[in-house]
């Protein structure tokens, strides 16, 4: 008789609160001049990427639409008045607050944390890739971050992946049809969120592909 096999959901609720503390620390490490180098989302400091992650943990549906209001109707803009919110906060009390935000809240902890897990993730590569700091992570992370960000998109992410195969070869996993883009699952992630520069540690006959559609 064959057993049936039981997949367990990814618990992502603690994979969050595991990123923002690891993220914590890094912060805690780092000299007031480095709040103010860039990350890898265009025209954020470090110090930017951190207020935009507070920012999101407020939003509720009514709190949404008055960022929205304040950004014009536009994502950019909402998400540039978030991080205006914060612009005089210095790094220790932006560390504090951050600190105190190591639970997801608001609609980044909707869907079980998912959205939380995904974009924790994300910023916080951000960060690292632009500070220069890399880190080994656990495979089921970035197996499950990498999941979430095929299947859910950040923005872009499924204009990206068209008419494209992407195998992660370090959590063994593949998606997508067409030129193969290979490479380690974390940088597919960024990749595909718009990070080229992320596409260095890719390879493959779809990596011009995407190249293309990053500029």
């Amino acid at each position: 008789m064959t057993q049936a096999i039981t997949r367990t959901e990814p618990d992502f609720m603690e994979f969050t609160r595991t990123e923002r503390t690891e993220l914590a620390d890094l912060l805690a490490t780092l000299t007031p001049p480095r709040w103010d180098e860039p990350s890898l989302c265009a025209g954020w400091s470090v110090r930017d990427v951190v207020a935009h992650m507070l920012s999101r943990d407020e939003l509720d549906p009514e709190s949404m639409i008055r960022r929205f209001a304040r950004g014009r109707f536009t994502l950019d803009g909402a998400n540039a008045a978030g991080v205006e919110e914060y612009s005089g906060y210095s790094p220790p009390l932006l560390l504090e607050l951050f600190r105190e935000r190591i639970e997801p809240q608001g609609l980044a902890a909707a869907f079980g944390g998912r959205i939380a897990f995904v974009e924790t993730f994300i910023h916080h590569q951000d960060i690292r890739r632009g500070l220069g700091e890399p880190r080994e992570i656990p495979t089921e992370r970035v197996r499950a971050a990498l999941k979430l960000g095929t299947a859910m998109g950040p923005l872009g992410a499924t204009r990206n992946m068209r008419g494209l195969r992407f195998d992660a070869t370090d959590v063994r996993m593949v998606t997508g049809t067409g030129p193969e883009v290979a490479g380690p699952g974390e940088a597919i992630l960024m990749a595909i969120s718009g990070r080229a520069q992320a596409l260095e540690d890719l390879s493959g006959p779809g990596v011009g592909v995407l190249a293309s559609r990053l500029r």
